[in-house]
């Protein structure tokens, strides 16, 4: 399996504030981060779930009920309307950063990281709550430069995902997907997909100069059939790109190997 990143630019833009508390008594301390996507105006929020150490019962109980009421408001009047509400309309108990700007390219890994950095290290479990992250590289416009297949980081899983050693997370650039898969995004594979590959999206390792590097692309997989002899022979096996501004083309079967299934992006 692949081991660490050659890690590329993010493709996004994302706005973010700090929350933390303001108690009477108490210092303050940073309880969650509010992170936006101005062009969707979509929010991702997280906050600590206990406060026993940082406020009186009656204000912890009032805390630990603030993301899901954010997460309502912003539900009903959007993530762009909100945040200003919040910053006009600031509780004794709580106060809110500056609006700062972030590269991303997942939201929720960028939450994750800006979470960790300044309110508390996240527990990571490997294939329990995380999943590795790989510099595949996987270009979904074009062949990729040869490289080695390392791994960089654990990238929390999405929600309602079985988990196993056979999910990875790798970015997939170029255009050719798009827009299902946006250029940059990053997304979740599962290794060796058993069954017809016929009609899945697909990581395709072609085989480079030397056994250590590889080249990667996301396409679509469709092959023709015919039945000679005993068996099944490939007449055609042709990898498509989605987007109709990018060309097919066909391969042969010794050229190439099947690396993953393409599931799904991570936001």
């Amino acid at each position: 399996m692949p081991a660490s990143v050659v890690p590329i630019g993010a493709r996004r833009e994302g706005t973010y504030v700090l929350l933390a508390t303001a108690l009477p008594g108490r210092p303050s301390q940073t309880i969650g981060v509010f992170l936006m996507d101005p062009a969707r105006d979509r929010a991702w929020v997280r906050f600590r779930s206990h406060y026993d150490e940082l406020a009186d019962p009656e204000d912890a109980e009032v805390l630990e009920s603030l993301e899901d009421h954010i997460r309502t408001c912003v539900a009903e009047v959007g993530a762009g309307v909100y945040l200003s509400q919040l910053e006009d309309n600031l509780s004794n108990a709580v106060r809110v950063s500056e609006r700062q700007s972030v590269a991303v390219d997942s939201f929720t890994r960028v939450l994750d990281r800006l979470y960790g950095e300044n309110v508390e290290e996240l527990d990571v479990k490997p294939y329990l709550t995380h999943l590795p992250l790989y510099s595949l590289r996987a270009a979904a416009g074009r062949l990729g430069e040869e490289m080695e297949s390392q791994e960089e980081a654990w990238v929390r899983a999405p929600e309602g995902v079985r988990l196993g050693p056979d999910l990875f997370v790798a970015h997939v650039v170029g255009r050719s997907m798009e827009p299902r898969i946006p250029d940059g995004s990053l997304n979740l594979f599962r290794f060796h997909p058993a069954g017809s590959r016929q009609g899945k999206i697909l990581l395709i390792q072609r085989f480079g100069a030397v056994d250590e590097t590889a080249r990667y692309t996301v396409k679509r997989y469709t092959s023709q059939k015919s039945y000679q002899g005993d068996e099944w022979r490939h007449e055609r096996i042709r990898l498509e790109p989605l987007n109709p501004e990018f060309e097919a083309w066909d391969v042969e079967p010794q050229d190439f190997a099947v690396v993953a299934e393409w599931l799904r992006v991570i936001e």
